[in-house]
């Protein structure tokens, strides 16, 4: 399982390479389930890898 983990954590950094994007974007860009894409953000948000900003509509999310 951690493996899996950290293999989506890459597909969502690689995502993130070509800018901010809100949640739902990202996960279209992945095409990972909400708790992959959940467990995946945590990891790199772990490490200090990723920021977040909340708006109205969405949750952005971008490489720090």
């Amino acid at each position: 399982m951690i493996t899996k983990i950290g293999e989506n954590a890459g597909l969502v950094w690689g995502a993130l390479l070509n800018g901010a994007q809100g949640l739902k974007a990202l996960k279209k860009a992945t095409k990972l389930k909400n708790d992959e894409l959940y467990l995946a953000l945590g990891w790199l948000a772990r490490e200090g890898k990723v920021t977040f900003t909340e708006t109205e509509a969405d949750t952005v999310v971008a490489l720090a």
